[in-house]
Protein backbone atom coordinates (compact mmCIF):
# COMPACT_ATOMS: atom_id res chain seq x y z
CA UNK A 1 0.00 0.00 0.00
CA UNK A 2 2.71 2.54 0.76
CA UNK A 3 4.33 1.68 -2.11
CA UNK A 4 1.29 2.94 -4.10
CA UNK A 5 1.15 6.36 -2.05
CA UNK A 6 4.74 7.20 -2.60
CA UNK A 7 6.09 9.88 -4.67
CA UNK A 8 7.90 7.79 -7.08
CA UNK A 9 4.86 5.10 -7.91
CA UNK A 10 3.55 4.47 -11.00
CA UNK A 11 0.08 5.20 -9.83
CA UNK A 12 1.47 8.98 -8.94
CA UNK A 13 3.43 8.98 -12.61
CA UNK A 14 0.25 8.59 -13.85
CA UNK A 15 -1.18 11.33 -11.40
CA UNK A 16 1.08 14.25 -12.79
CA UNK A 17 0.57 13.42 -16.15
CA UNK A 18 -3.07 13.99 -16.57
CA UNK A 19 -2.61 16.63 -14.30
CA UNK A 20 -0.28 18.11 -16.58
CA UNK A 21 -2.28 17.97 -19.75
CA UNK A 22 -5.78 18.92 -18.29
CA UNK A 23 -4.24 21.94 -16.80
CA UNK A 24 -1.97 23.30 -19.99
CA UNK A 25 -4.91 22.52 -22.40
CA UNK A 26 -7.96 22.91 -20.80
CA UNK A 27 -8.21 24.89 -17.02
CA UNK A 28 -5.96 27.73 -17.71
CA UNK A 29 -7.14 29.23 -20.05
CA UNK A 30 -11.31 28.35 -19.29
CA UNK A 31 -10.23 30.19 -16.02
CA UNK A 32 -8.60 33.45 -17.12
CA UNK A 33 -11.21 33.74 -19.72
CA UNK A 34 -13.77 33.20 -17.53
CA UNK A 35 -12.45 35.68 -14.57
CA UNK A 36 -11.88 38.61 -17.76
CA UNK A 37 -15.51 37.78 -18.59
CA UNK A 38 -17.02 38.48 -15.30
CA UNK A 39 -15.03 41.09 -14.17
CA UNK A 40 -15.98 43.13 -17.32
CA UNK A 41 -19.66 42.02 -17.45
CA UNK A 42 -20.17 43.22 -13.61
CA UNK A 43 -18.62 46.58 -14.18
CA UNK A 44 -15.40 45.73 -12.61
CA UNK A 45 -17.28 44.37 -8.99
CA UNK A 46 -14.65 43.08 -7.13
CA UNK A 47 -12.74 46.59 -7.09
CA UNK A 48 -15.90 48.80 -7.02
CA UNK A 49 -17.80 47.03 -4.56
CA UNK A 50 -14.89 46.81 -2.15
CA UNK A 51 -16.05 49.43 0.55
CA UNK A 52 -19.47 47.37 0.00
CA UNK A 53 -18.15 44.16 1.27
CA UNK A 54 -16.52 45.09 4.23
CA UNK A 55 -19.67 46.98 5.57
CA UNK A 56 -21.88 43.53 4.84
CA UNK A 57 -19.70 41.71 7.33
CA UNK A 58 -21.93 43.09 9.83
CA UNK A 59 -25.29 42.10 8.24
CA UNK A 60 -27.26 40.37 10.83
CA UNK A 61 -28.92 36.89 9.69
CA UNK A 62 -32.09 38.34 10.56
CA UNK A 63 -34.06 41.03 12.48
CA UNK A 64 -33.03 42.24 15.65
CA UNK A 65 -34.56 40.08 18.42
CA UNK A 66 -35.79 37.51 16.11
CA UNK A 67 -34.95 34.15 17.50
CA UNK A 68 -33.48 32.12 14.10
CA UNK A 69 -31.19 29.21 13.50
CA UNK A 70 -29.56 30.45 10.28
CA UNK A 71 -26.45 31.35 10.26
CA UNK A 72 -24.76 35.30 9.06
CA UNK A 73 -23.18 36.33 6.81
CA UNK A 74 -19.88 36.85 8.48
CA UNK A 75 -20.36 33.27 9.80
CA UNK A 76 -20.76 31.99 6.18
CA UNK A 77 -17.58 34.28 5.47
CA UNK A 78 -15.55 32.14 7.90
CA UNK A 79 -17.01 28.34 6.72
CA UNK A 80 -15.37 29.63 3.43
CA UNK A 81 -12.41 31.27 4.61
CA UNK A 82 -11.57 28.22 6.56
CA UNK A 83 -10.96 26.36 3.48
CA UNK A 84 -9.37 29.07 1.37
CA UNK A 85 -7.23 30.41 4.61
CA UNK A 86 -5.26 26.83 4.70
CA UNK A 87 -2.84 24.24 3.39
CA UNK A 88 -2.60 26.37 -0.04
CA UNK A 89 -1.45 29.74 1.57
CA UNK A 90 1.10 28.41 3.79
CA UNK A 91 2.34 25.04 2.36
CA UNK A 92 0.80 25.79 -1.52
CA UNK A 93 2.37 29.07 -2.23
CA UNK A 94 6.10 27.26 -0.94
CA UNK A 95 5.23 24.60 -3.49
CA UNK A 96 4.52 26.91 -5.93
CA UNK A 97 7.50 28.76 -5.52
CA UNK A 98 9.64 25.70 -5.12
CA UNK A 99 8.46 24.67 -8.36
CA UNK A 100 7.92 27.61 -10.45
CA UNK A 101 10.35 30.35 -9.12
CA UNK A 102 8.73 33.46 -7.63
CA UNK A 103 7.50 34.68 -10.47
CA UNK A 104 4.41 31.63 -9.77
CA UNK A 105 3.81 34.89 -6.91
CA UNK A 106 2.76 36.95 -9.36
CA UNK A 107 -0.08 34.76 -11.25
CA UNK A 108 -1.73 33.43 -8.17
CA UNK A 109 -2.25 37.63 -7.68
CA UNK A 110 -3.50 37.59 -10.99
CA UNK A 111 -6.04 34.61 -10.48
CA UNK A 112 -7.22 36.60 -7.29
CA UNK A 113 -8.04 39.96 -9.00
CA UNK A 114 -9.97 38.56 -11.83
CA UNK A 115 -10.89 35.34 -9.91
CA UNK A 116 -12.78 37.78 -7.80
CA UNK A 117 -15.65 38.17 -9.95
CA UNK A 118 -15.74 34.74 -10.70
CA UNK A 119 -16.54 34.01 -6.72
CA UNK A 120 -19.14 37.04 -6.60
CA UNK A 121 -21.36 34.97 -9.65
CA UNK A 122 -20.81 31.58 -8.16
CA UNK A 123 -21.69 32.58 -4.74
CA UNK A 124 -24.59 34.97 -6.03
CA UNK A 125 -25.88 32.24 -7.78
CA UNK A 126 -26.01 29.98 -4.87
CA UNK A 127 -28.43 32.49 -2.83
CA UNK A 128 -30.62 33.01 -5.63
CA UNK A 129 -31.01 29.18 -6.02
CA UNK A 130 -30.60 27.73 -2.58
CA UNK A 131 -33.29 25.67 -1.17
CA UNK A 132 -34.51 25.50 2.85
CA UNK A 133 -33.61 22.50 4.43
CA UNK A 134 -35.79 22.23 7.93
CA UNK A 135 -34.97 25.40 9.40
CA UNK A 136 -31.93 26.21 7.57
CA UNK A 137 -30.81 26.62 4.24
CA UNK A 138 -28.87 24.81 1.67
CA UNK A 139 -27.33 25.41 -1.87
CA UNK A 140 -24.43 25.16 -3.96
CA UNK A 141 -23.56 24.94 -7.77
CA UNK A 142 -25.42 20.92 -7.55
CA UNK A 143 -28.35 23.31 -7.02
CA UNK A 144 -28.31 25.91 -9.32
CA UNK A 145 -27.54 23.87 -11.95
CA UNK A 146 -30.49 21.34 -11.30
CA UNK A 147 -32.82 24.38 -10.43
CA UNK A 148 -31.59 26.97 -13.02
CA UNK A 149 -30.21 24.68 -15.76
CA UNK A 150 -32.66 21.71 -15.52
CA UNK A 151 -29.95 19.03 -15.87
CA UNK A 152 -30.46 16.42 -13.07
CA UNK A 153 -27.63 14.72 -14.70
CA UNK A 154 -24.82 16.94 -14.31
CA UNK A 155 -26.00 18.35 -10.97
CA UNK A 156 -25.63 14.92 -10.01
CA UNK A 157 -22.18 15.07 -11.45
CA UNK A 158 -20.95 17.97 -9.68
CA UNK A 159 -22.03 16.99 -6.13
CA UNK A 160 -20.00 13.65 -6.58
CA UNK A 161 -17.20 15.53 -8.01
CA UNK A 162 -17.27 18.02 -4.69
CA UNK A 163 -17.61 15.47 -2.21
CA UNK A 164 -14.76 13.54 -3.87
CA UNK A 165 -12.77 16.73 -4.01
CA UNK A 166 -13.65 18.32 -0.69
CA UNK A 167 -14.86 15.79 1.74
CA UNK A 168 -11.97 13.53 -0.04
CA UNK A 169 -9.00 14.17 -1.31
CA UNK A 170 -8.68 17.63 -0.04
CA UNK A 171 -8.66 16.26 3.47
CA UNK A 172 -5.58 14.28 3.10
CA UNK A 173 -3.75 17.23 1.26
CA UNK A 174 -4.45 19.06 4.57
CA UNK A 175 -3.48 16.08 6.86
CA UNK A 176 -0.36 15.69 5.06
CA UNK A 177 0.60 19.06 5.47
CA UNK A 178 -0.14 19.06 9.31
CA UNK A 179 1.80 15.85 10.16
CA UNK A 180 4.80 17.11 7.93
CA UNK A 181 4.61 20.36 10.37
CA UNK A 182 4.93 18.48 12.95
CA UNK A 183 7.41 16.03 12.49
CA UNK A 184 9.82 18.65 11.14
CA UNK A 185 8.66 20.94 14.54
CA UNK A 186 8.22 18.52 17.19
CA UNK A 187 9.59 14.73 15.49
CA UNK A 188 5.94 13.70 16.20
CA UNK A 189 5.49 10.46 14.10
CA UNK A 190 2.67 10.99 11.23
CA UNK A 191 0.59 7.96 12.41
CA UNK A 192 0.24 9.35 15.99
CA UNK A 193 -0.24 13.06 14.43
CA UNK A 194 -3.18 11.54 11.91
CA UNK A 195 -4.85 9.39 14.23
CA UNK A 196 -5.21 12.22 16.76
CA UNK A 197 -6.48 14.10 13.57
CA UNK A 198 -9.23 11.62 13.35
CA UNK A 199 -10.33 11.25 16.65
CA UNK A 200 -10.74 15.72 16.83
CA UNK A 201 -12.17 16.08 13.23
CA UNK A 202 -15.00 13.20 13.82
CA UNK A 203 -15.93 14.88 16.83
CA UNK A 204 -16.66 18.10 14.89
CA UNK A 205 -17.90 17.10 11.73
CA UNK A 206 -20.80 14.89 13.71
CA UNK A 207 -21.81 18.23 14.96
CA UNK A 208 -23.18 19.74 11.57
CA UNK A 209 -23.32 23.17 10.11
CA UNK A 210 -23.98 25.68 12.96
CA UNK A 211 -20.47 23.66 15.12
CA UNK A 212 -18.55 24.42 12.32
CA UNK A 213 -19.48 27.91 11.53
CA UNK A 214 -19.35 28.71 15.25
CA UNK A 215 -15.45 26.86 15.56
CA UNK A 216 -14.49 28.44 12.48
CA UNK A 217 -15.30 32.12 13.45
CA UNK A 218 -13.29 31.72 16.68
CA UNK A 219 -10.52 30.17 14.77
CA UNK A 220 -10.15 31.83 11.21
CA UNK A 221 -10.41 35.18 12.38
CA UNK A 222 -7.27 35.07 15.26
CA UNK A 223 -5.30 32.83 13.13
CA UNK A 224 -5.24 34.84 9.91
CA UNK A 225 -4.72 38.17 12.15
CA UNK A 226 -1.76 36.30 14.22
CA UNK A 227 0.06 35.04 11.08
CA UNK A 228 -0.37 37.99 9.02
CA UNK A 229 0.73 40.08 12.24
CA UNK A 230 4.38 38.00 12.29
CA UNK A 231 4.59 38.99 8.21
CA UNK A 232 4.56 42.24 8.98
CA UNK A 233 7.05 41.80 11.31
CA UNK A 234 9.03 39.88 8.79
CA UNK A 235 8.92 42.14 6.15
CA UNK A 236 9.43 45.28 8.70
CA UNK A 237 12.77 43.41 9.78
CA UNK A 238 13.73 43.39 5.82
CA UNK A 239 11.87 46.68 4.54
CA UNK A 240 15.13 47.59 2.85
CA UNK A 241 14.70 44.57 0.59
CA UNK A 242 10.77 44.78 -0.75
CA UNK A 243 11.92 46.24 -3.57
CA UNK A 244 14.55 43.54 -5.04
CA UNK A 245 11.10 40.80 -3.85
CA UNK A 246 8.90 42.67 -5.75
CA UNK A 247 12.02 43.21 -8.95
CA UNK A 248 12.61 39.38 -8.43
CA UNK A 249 8.88 38.59 -8.77
CA UNK A 250 8.26 40.72 -12.14
CA UNK A 251 11.26 39.30 -13.59
CA UNK A 252 10.44 35.47 -13.22
CA UNK A 253 6.51 36.20 -14.00
CA UNK A 254 7.55 37.00 -17.86
CA UNK A 255 10.57 34.78 -18.39
CA UNK A 256 13.46 37.89 -17.71
CA UNK A 257 14.69 35.64 -14.75
CA UNK A 258 15.63 32.43 -14.65
CA UNK A 259 12.58 30.54 -12.79
CA UNK A 260 13.42 27.77 -10.11
CA UNK A 261 11.07 25.05 -12.32
CA UNK A 262 12.45 25.94 -15.68
CA UNK A 263 10.12 27.00 -18.86
CA UNK A 264 7.36 30.16 -18.04
CA UNK A 265 4.80 27.63 -18.73
CA UNK A 266 5.85 25.86 -15.46
CA UNK A 267 5.49 29.38 -13.77
CA UNK A 268 2.52 29.93 -14.69
CA UNK A 269 1.11 26.79 -14.28
CA UNK A 270 1.95 26.61 -10.65
CA UNK A 271 1.03 30.19 -9.49
CA UNK A 272 -2.63 29.19 -11.04
CA UNK A 273 -2.85 26.02 -9.88
CA UNK A 274 -1.82 26.84 -6.18
CA UNK A 275 -3.75 30.24 -6.75
CA UNK A 276 -7.00 28.54 -7.12
CA UNK A 277 -6.39 25.35 -4.71
CA UNK A 278 -5.91 28.33 -2.36
CA UNK A 279 -8.44 30.94 -2.94
CA UNK A 280 -11.16 28.81 -4.80
CA UNK A 281 -12.43 31.01 -6.73
CA UNK A 282 -14.82 29.34 -9.56
CA UNK A 283 -13.91 25.97 -7.99
CA UNK A 284 -17.47 25.48 -6.69
CA UNK A 285 -16.93 25.40 -2.96
CA UNK A 286 -17.58 28.61 -1.44
CA UNK A 287 -21.04 28.64 -2.78
CA UNK A 288 -22.14 25.84 -0.40
CA UNK A 289 -21.41 27.86 2.00
CA UNK A 290 -22.98 31.44 0.86
CA UNK A 291 -25.91 29.43 0.46
CA UNK A 292 -26.57 28.74 3.70
CA UNK A 293 -26.70 32.85 4.78
CA UNK A 294 -29.55 34.77 5.84
CA UNK A 295 -29.82 37.78 3.59
CA UNK A 296 -32.32 40.24 2.11
CA UNK A 297 -30.44 40.05 -1.61
CA UNK A 298 -28.43 37.14 -3.16
CA UNK A 299 -25.65 39.79 -4.27
CA UNK A 300 -24.93 40.38 -0.49
CA UNK A 301 -23.22 37.12 -0.36
CA UNK A 302 -21.60 37.36 -3.82
CA UNK A 303 -19.87 40.59 -2.40
CA UNK A 304 -18.82 38.82 0.92
CA UNK A 305 -16.85 35.36 -1.24
CA UNK A 306 -15.14 38.09 -3.31
CA UNK A 307 -14.13 39.47 0.07
CA UNK A 308 -12.65 36.11 0.55
CA UNK A 309 -10.77 35.64 -2.50
CA UNK A 310 -8.94 38.49 -1.60
CA UNK A 311 -8.19 38.03 2.29
CA UNK A 312 -7.02 34.69 0.97
CA UNK A 313 -4.78 35.28 -1.49
CA UNK A 314 -3.55 39.04 -2.02
CA UNK A 315 -3.06 39.07 2.33
CA UNK A 316 -2.46 35.59 3.44
CA UNK A 317 -0.82 33.95 0.59
CA UNK A 318 1.20 36.98 -0.36
CA UNK A 319 2.39 37.21 3.79
CA UNK A 320 4.32 33.42 2.93
CA UNK A 321 5.50 34.40 -0.42
CA UNK A 322 7.38 37.50 1.37
CA UNK A 323 8.24 35.39 4.27
CA UNK A 324 10.03 32.86 1.83
CA UNK A 325 11.88 35.07 -0.65
CA UNK A 326 12.92 37.38 1.93
CA UNK A 327 14.72 34.00 3.37
CA UNK A 328 16.58 33.48 0.32
CA UNK A 329 15.69 29.51 0.16
CA UNK A 330 13.28 29.96 -2.47
CA UNK A 331 15.78 27.80 -4.47
CA UNK A 332 17.30 25.23 -1.91
CA UNK A 333 17.63 21.88 -2.84
CA UNK A 334 15.39 19.71 -1.25
CA UNK A 335 13.51 22.25 0.74
CA UNK A 336 9.44 22.20 -0.74
CA UNK A 337 6.00 22.40 0.74
CA UNK A 338 5.57 23.26 4.56
CA UNK A 339 9.20 22.61 5.34
CA UNK A 340 10.20 25.51 2.95
CA UNK A 341 8.31 28.04 4.76
CA UNK A 342 9.15 26.61 8.09
CA UNK A 343 12.66 27.05 6.83
CA UNK A 344 12.17 30.44 6.10
CA UNK A 345 10.66 31.31 9.30
CA UNK A 346 13.11 29.98 11.13
CA UNK A 347 15.97 31.92 9.65
CA UNK A 348 13.98 35.33 10.15
CA UNK A 349 12.96 34.85 13.85
CA UNK A 350 15.05 31.70 15.23
CA UNK A 351 13.98 27.72 15.99
CA UNK A 352 10.72 29.44 17.29
CA UNK A 353 10.23 30.17 14.09
CA UNK A 354 9.29 26.28 12.88
CA UNK A 355 7.08 25.92 16.10
CA UNK A 356 5.28 28.74 15.04
CA UNK A 357 4.34 27.52 11.25
CA UNK A 358 3.76 23.92 12.95
CA UNK A 359 0.84 25.70 15.50
CA UNK A 360 -0.58 27.82 12.69
CA UNK A 361 -0.86 24.77 9.93
CA UNK A 362 -2.25 23.23 12.52
CA UNK A 363 -5.07 25.67 12.74
CA UNK A 364 -5.25 26.83 9.69
CA UNK A 365 -5.50 23.76 7.98
CA UNK A 366 -7.68 21.75 10.30
CA UNK A 367 -10.55 24.56 10.16
CA UNK A 368 -10.34 23.74 6.33
CA UNK A 369 -10.48 19.94 7.10
CA UNK A 370 -13.85 20.77 9.37
CA UNK A 371 -15.28 23.04 6.49
CA UNK A 372 -14.45 20.26 3.42
CA UNK A 373 -16.27 17.91 5.62
CA UNK A 374 -19.49 20.61 5.85
CA UNK A 375 -19.17 21.20 1.81
CA UNK A 376 -19.49 17.27 0.99
CA UNK A 377 -22.02 16.94 3.97
CA UNK A 378 -23.97 19.20 1.64
CA UNK A 379 -23.82 17.54 -1.26
CA UNK A 380 -24.07 14.29 0.27
CA UNK A 381 -27.38 15.77 1.33
CA UNK A 382 -27.92 16.74 -2.47
CA UNK A 383 -27.63 13.21 -3.79
CA UNK A 384 -29.44 11.42 -1.30
CA UNK A 385 -31.30 11.66 2.45
CA UNK A 386 -30.03 8.64 3.62
CA UNK A 387 -28.82 9.13 7.03
CA UNK A 388 -26.48 6.07 6.86
CA UNK A 389 -24.52 7.45 3.07
CA UNK A 390 -24.26 10.92 5.32
CA UNK A 391 -22.76 9.28 8.31
CA UNK A 392 -20.60 7.47 6.11
CA UNK A 393 -19.29 9.74 4.30
CA UNK A 394 -18.14 11.40 7.89
CA UNK A 395 -16.70 9.08 8.63
CA UNK A 396 -14.69 8.59 5.12
CA UNK A 397 -13.88 12.06 5.11
CA UNK A 398 -12.55 13.19 8.56
CA UNK A 399 -11.55 9.52 9.17
CA UNK A 400 -9.90 7.54 6.43
CA UNK A 401 -8.95 10.30 4.26
CA UNK A 402 -7.50 11.92 7.43
CA UNK A 403 -5.31 8.77 7.83
CA UNK A 404 -4.57 7.99 4.52
CA UNK A 405 -3.18 11.92 4.05
CA UNK A 406 -0.54 11.28 7.36
CA UNK A 407 0.86 8.26 5.80
CA UNK A 408 0.96 9.09 1.90
CA UNK A 409 4.08 11.58 0.29
CA UNK A 410 3.72 14.76 -0.19
CA UNK A 411 3.24 14.46 -4.15
CA UNK A 412 0.88 12.24 -4.15
CA UNK A 413 -1.82 14.05 -2.29
CA UNK A 414 -1.21 16.95 -4.02
CA UNK A 415 -1.73 15.31 -7.61
CA UNK A 416 -4.81 13.91 -6.37
CA UNK A 417 -5.92 17.00 -5.44
CA UNK A 418 -4.85 18.79 -8.27
CA UNK A 419 -6.70 16.10 -10.48
CA UNK A 420 -9.95 16.58 -8.59
CA UNK A 421 -9.52 20.20 -8.65
CA UNK A 422 -9.39 20.39 -12.22
CA UNK A 423 -12.41 17.88 -13.11
CA UNK A 424 -15.06 20.37 -10.32
CA UNK A 425 -13.72 23.66 -11.79
CA UNK A 426 -14.49 22.67 -15.32
CA UNK A 427 -17.88 21.44 -14.18
CA UNK A 428 -18.79 24.36 -12.38
CA UNK A 429 -17.43 27.07 -15.23
CA UNK A 430 -19.84 25.73 -17.49
CA UNK A 431 -22.57 26.09 -15.64
CA UNK A 432 -21.90 29.56 -14.16
CA UNK A 433 -20.88 31.10 -17.65
CA UNK A 434 -24.23 29.67 -18.81
CA UNK A 435 -26.23 31.43 -15.58
CA UNK A 436 -24.37 34.69 -15.23
CA UNK A 437 -26.94 36.91 -17.05
CA UNK A 438 -28.89 36.12 -13.97
CA UNK A 439 -26.38 37.83 -11.74
CA UNK A 440 -25.74 40.29 -14.44
CA UNK A 441 -29.39 41.59 -13.53
CA UNK A 442 -29.05 41.10 -9.91
CA UNK A 443 -26.05 43.07 -9.62
CA UNK A 444 -27.14 45.80 -11.69
CA UNK A 445 -30.40 45.58 -9.56
CA UNK A 446 -28.55 45.95 -6.54
CA UNK A 447 -26.35 49.35 -7.52
CA UNK A 448 -29.72 50.54 -8.87
CA UNK A 449 -31.19 50.64 -5.15
CA UNK A 450 -27.96 51.84 -3.76
CA UNK A 451 -27.78 54.74 -5.70
CA UNK A 452 -31.50 55.37 -4.70
CA UNK A 453 -30.27 55.44 -1.01
CA UNK A 454 -31.61 52.42 0.05
CA UNK A 455 -29.04 50.82 2.88
CA UNK A 456 -30.33 47.66 2.55
CA UNK A 457 -31.42 46.23 -1.04
CA UNK A 458 -34.28 43.92 -1.16
CA UNK A 459 -34.88 41.60 -3.76
CA UNK A 460 -38.09 39.38 -4.79
CA UNK A 461 -38.44 36.81 -7.69
CA UNK A 462 -40.93 38.31 -9.71
CA UNK A 463 -38.28 41.45 -10.20
CA UNK A 464 -36.53 39.33 -12.35
CA UNK A 465 -37.75 39.16 -15.69
CA UNK A 466 -36.98 35.22 -17.63
CA UNK A 467 -37.10 33.65 -14.24
CA UNK A 468 -39.05 30.46 -13.68
CA UNK A 469 -40.90 30.79 -10.87
CA UNK A 470 -40.83 27.35 -9.80
CA UNK A 471 -37.03 27.66 -10.04
CA UNK A 472 -36.75 29.73 -7.13
CA UNK A 473 -38.20 29.08 -3.59
CA UNK A 474 -36.70 31.77 -1.08
CA UNK A 475 -37.22 34.97 -2.90
CA UNK A 476 -40.93 34.96 -3.15
CA UNK A 477 -42.24 37.80 -0.50
CA UNK A 478 -39.99 40.15 0.80
CA UNK A 479 -41.55 39.82 4.03
CA UNK A 480 -40.10 36.87 4.48
CA UNK A 481 -36.18 36.04 5.71
CA UNK A 482 -33.85 35.00 3.12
Amino acid sequence: MAHWLAADSPLNTLLSTVNDWLWAYVLIGALVACGFYFTWRTGFVQFRMLPEMIRLLGDRPGKKGEKHRHISSFQAFCVSVATRVGTGNLAGVATAIAVGGPGAVFWMWLIALIGGATAFVESTLAQLYKRRAGTAYIGGPAYYILYGLRRPWMATLFAVLMTATFGLSYNSVQSNTICSAMQQAFGWNHNVVGMALVVIAIVIAFGGIRRIAHVSSVIVPFMAIGYFLLSVVVIGMNISRVPEVFSLIIENAFGFGQAAGGAIGVTIMQGIKRGLFSNEAGEGSAPNAAATATVTHPVKQGLIQSLGVFTDTLLVCSCTAFIILLSGLYNHPGLNGIVLTQSALNTHIGPVGTTFVAIAIFFFAFSSIIGNCYYGESNIRFITDSKIALNVFRVFSAGVMVMLGAVSSLEFVWNLGDLSMALITACNLVAIVQLSPKVFFLCKHYREQKRQGIKEPTFTANEMPDLEPDSVQCWQDKTETN
